[in-house]
């Protein structure tokens, strides 16, 4: 009976000690141990916009504003190290640029936007060829609107940090021969902080030293924003052409202040697929037999 129970004994040690070397094994592959056996290549797109764009802000003015938006963009995704199956990363830094005119036609009013967002998200490959991925994000926004017919309070500054969702929906398909990979994007920040003075509150007045109430809470009552964008990218080689629409909505209403943007663009862009390889090792540092795992594709 004892030898039974020893026996036993080791067989559950060594089932033991099986499943902890897969299982260390598996989380040394997703951790990226043997980066050789696993190569993520960066997809960066660069991509230019001009469409639509409707302003309205009443530290400014009561008036609509309308005209043009002009947006420069760059996107840059890959699979993240540990798990980059299943999750991957993407940045994004743009410049948004809108010249508008009031209803009268006889006023102008520009506004200038910078921003930067990074999210990481998990995907799921479905059949069919289909990608869902979804995730969280953080991303910073900063710019001004300027009135140049408010000679008191001529511009409006703007600033925010906000955290919030990010996902997208792929297809890869084909048109005849044509490789081509459709892309549905959305963000939606949830919360974080942004500025706002006082509605009549002098900027001069602020650079006086008036610093309260500067800063606001975020959240979808007073802060709201959806970016997003249905994308189709052509296979042209080892280059992809990317062709589609970007849209955005900005609305906050805060200290008796209500400013929205509204903008609709055509997008028209590159994107390429790049490895990194270290200058001393060269081709040679990648094995052949390494799996390449796309983080768009």
């Amino acid at each position: 009976m004892k030898e039974i129970t020893r026996i036993f004994s080791r067989a559950i040690l060594s089932v033991a000690l099986c499943l902890l070397s897969v299982s260390v094994t598996t989380k040394a592959a997703d951790n990226g141990d043997s980066p050789a056996s696993v190569i993520r290549p960066v997809a960066s797109a660069f991509m230019i916009g001009a469409g639509s764009a409707n302003l309205a802000d009443t530290y400014l003015t009561p008036l609509r504003y309308t005209g043009s938006n002009l947006s420069l963009q760059y996107e840059r995704m890959q699979a993240m190290r540990f798990s980059p199956d299943r999750w991957v990363m993407q940045l994004n830094v743009g410049i948004d640029a809108d010249i508008t005119e009031n209803p009268a036609r006889n006023a102008d009013m520009y506004r200038l936007s910078l921003q930067a967002s990074w999210a990481m998200m998990h995907r799921w490959r479905l059949p069919r060829a289909i990608t869902l991925a979804i995730g969280g994000t953080t991303g910073i926004d900063g710019g001004a609107i300027y009135n140049r017919r408010n000679g008191n309070n001529p511009v409006a500054g703007k600033a925010a940090w906000t955290i919030g969702l990010k996902g997208y929906a792929t297809w890869s398909t084909r048109i005849s021969r044509l490789p081509i990979l459709l892309r549905y994007q959305a963000e939606l920040p949830v919360t974080g902080a942004f500025f706002s003075p006082d509605y009549g509150e002098l900027y001069y007045e602020i650079w006086l030293g008036n610093h309260n109430g500067l800063a606001h809470a975020a959240w979808w009552g007073n802060y709201f924003v959806y970016n997003h964008s249905l994308t189709a990218d052509l296979a042209l080689g080892s280059t992809r052409l990317r062709i589609g629409y970007r849209g955005d909505i900005l609305s906050t209403r805060v200290s008796g202040i209500t400013s929205r943007v509204i903008t609709h663009s055509f997008v028209l862009g590159i994107v390429n697929e790049w490895i990194s390889v270290p200058s001393r090792s060269g081709l040679s540092a990648i094995s052949p037999t390494a799996r390449i795992i796309s983080a768009l594709y």
